[in-house]
């Protein structure tokens, strides 16, 4: 199940990230985003998800959002 369908208020872990686009990669580990790291969406909004990662909240789009299984 990719992020974008994930229930919103429920912590989930992290599986794998599944892009082919290194730059997009690279974003999401910037993020703190990679497999073993749980992960919550805070809620769903048009265009995407807020998401909480560690202590930190992000914005994050459905392209995005739907590149990270969990």
């Amino acid at each position: 199940m990719s992020l974008a369908e994930a229930t919103a208020g429920v912590e989930y872990i992290i599986k794998e990230l599944v892009t082919d686009d290194d730059e997009m990669e690279a974003f999401l580990f910037s993020l703190g985003c990679y497999p073993g790291e749980p992960i919550t969406v805070i809620s769903h909004i048009k265009g995407g998800c807020v998401v909480a990662i560690k202590d930190a909240r992000y914005n994050i789009d459905t392209e995005l959002a739907k590149a990270i299984s969990i």
